[in-house]
């Protein structure tokens, strides 16, 4: 917003966020919408104008604008969503976290015991498809009371991915995964409930059905305790619409 201000408005520039993430987690990808109107008399911007703009004043953030696209008046980032799509990235074979090329600290989850059976996470993924009581998959805030835990998860994968240089520390046997889901919207925490669920089946600690169990109980007690993957791994990948 002080970015936009550059811009010169006549009435102060508010934007309106598709999605809010957990501090430490990341974006790839985060959409927002905002109205701008200018002095009379002065043209209407170009997308280029204000992309230029806002990227040269917000060169000192961890952020950049990548495309902008002029909206109808009912168009809104947060509500106009269709879905949002969250990866979250996991680290085998690494003992101690220590052992993290420094150039992924922060941007992954290495589990501790440096294996995971896949197989049987994607076993155990499959019983979160669908549309589900998630209360068990949410931590609770203030917003809890006024919102219904049933949400449709209508993609999971977990599949092979690929680090960063990572070909420069083969010889280190380390493997990276990503885990994506897809939504129209997620609980309070839900993304990063399901992953530590997950990784605990991928321990041996849980089986898959255990998955299932934890659905059908629907509250979030019954999570287990200290199972809640970090934000580091996580990253918004991008909202449709």
């Amino acid at each position: 917003q002080k970015a936009a201000q550059n811009l010169k408005p006549v009435v102060p520039i508010k934007f309106r966020i598709s999605s809010r993430t957990d501090t430490g987690v990341h974006a790839l990808c985060n959409s927002a919408h905002f109205d701008i109107q200018r002095a009379p008399g002065k043209p209407a911007f170009n997308e280029k104008q204000v992309i230029s703009c806002l990227n040269y004043h917000l060169r000192p953030e961890p952020i950049r604008i990548l495309n902008i696209f002029r909206v109808a008046n009912s168009f809104h980032a947060r509500f106009s969503a269709l879905s949002r799509t969250y990866i979250y990235r996991l680290l085998m074979g690494c003992s101690h976290h220590s052992e993290i090329p420094v150039f992924e600290r922060d941007l992954c989850w290495a589990p501790a015991g440096g294996h995971l059976n896949m197989p049987a996470m994607q076993d155990a993924a499959q019983f979160l498809l669908g549309t589900h009581d998630f209360s068990t998959f949410r931590s609770l805030n203030s917003e809890t009371p006024f919102q219904s835990p049933v949400r449709t998860i209508l993609q999971v994968d977990i599949r092979p991915s690929s680090g960063f240089l990572s070909h420069h520390y083969e010889h280190r046997g380390l493997e990276f995964w990503e885990l994506k889901f897809r939504s129209r919207s997620f609980l309070y925490r839900q993304v990063r409930r399901m992953v530590g669920a997950l990784v605990a089946v991928g321990q041996g600690k849980l089986t898959p059905h255990h998955i299932k169990e934890l659905l059908e109980i629907k509250d979030s007690r019954a999570f287990p305790p200290n199972a809640m993957a970090p934000p580091s791994g996580l990253f918004l990948k991008s909202v449709e619409y």
